[in-house]
């Protein structure tokens, strides 16, 4: 007579456990524009908080136009100040009898830029220097003297063109409000982006604006490199 089997119980686990799911993934429905993707479920706002910040990207672009009948001399200084800052851009001249805050913000917003340096020529003498944030300001206006272009100086230096400066100032422009608003206008139209598409990626040439008798002047000056004097003896 043949021997029966011992009956073993199977574990209760592996009675309540549930078969894995081979079935296919939902399609996205279709829609008249293609395919619309199915909407994840909600993560936590704990993910959302964990979530890495974009880092911040100087995006200044500042247009450079002038008035018309402007003379030659103030012509080849606006272009001096044009090769200076590649991250600027230059526009057709401006009617100054006209209302010079609606056409200079009409301009901006054409040419996708949030800073102006408009140069107003007056009678043919007075050159005035107007630096405009847009749209909401604030704005400043200098009058333009001591004018020295590239042509009339000496010794002009050979910095490469398109790299950033370096911005130096005085330390009057820390000693009142309205000299403050100045510094950080200048900070951030001189201030060249730095991951501009016409920039260099280093440093080799200052910008140094400093305060005398109630006049800001500006200098640029070349940094010059230890090679340029020879290694010390």
């Amino acid at each position: 007579m043949a021997k029966k089997r011992k009956r073993t119980d199977a574990p209760a686990e592996a009675a309540g456990a549930e078969k894995p799911d081979d079935s296919a993934p939902a399609r996205p429905e279709r829609t008249l524009f293609g395919f619309k993707d199915l909407v994840p479920d909600a993560e936590p706002a704990s993910a959302g908080a964990e979530a890495a910040v974009a880092p911040f990207r100087n995006r200044e672009k500042v247009l450079i136009t002038c008035s018309r009948r402007i003379t030659y001399r103030y012509r080849h200084l606006m272009q001096d100040v044009l090769s200076l800052l590649p991250h600027a851009k230059k526009d057709s001249k401006v009617e100054s009898k006209q209302s010079k805050g609606n056409a200079l913000n009409e301009l901006l917003e054409l040419r996708s830029c949030s800073s102006c340096l408009f140069f107003e020529c007056r009678k043919q003498k007075d050159l005035y220097l107007w630096m405009v944030k847009s749209p909401g300001g604030p704005s400043v206006k200098f009058l333009v003297n001591a004018v020295h272009t590239m042509e009339e100086l000496k010794l002009t230096g050979n910095h490469l063109k398109g790299s950033r400066p370096l911005l130096t100032f005085s330390t009057n422009f820390d000693e009142q409000p309205h000299w403050k608003l100045v510094k950080e206008m200048i900070t951030q139209i001189f201030a060249t982006p730095k991951d501009h598409r016409k920039a260099k990626p280093f440093h080799d040439h200052v910008f140094v604006f400093s305060i005398v008798d109630g006049h800001v002047w500006f200098r640029n000056y070349q940094k010059p490199n230890l090679a340029d004097f020879g290694s010390p003896q």
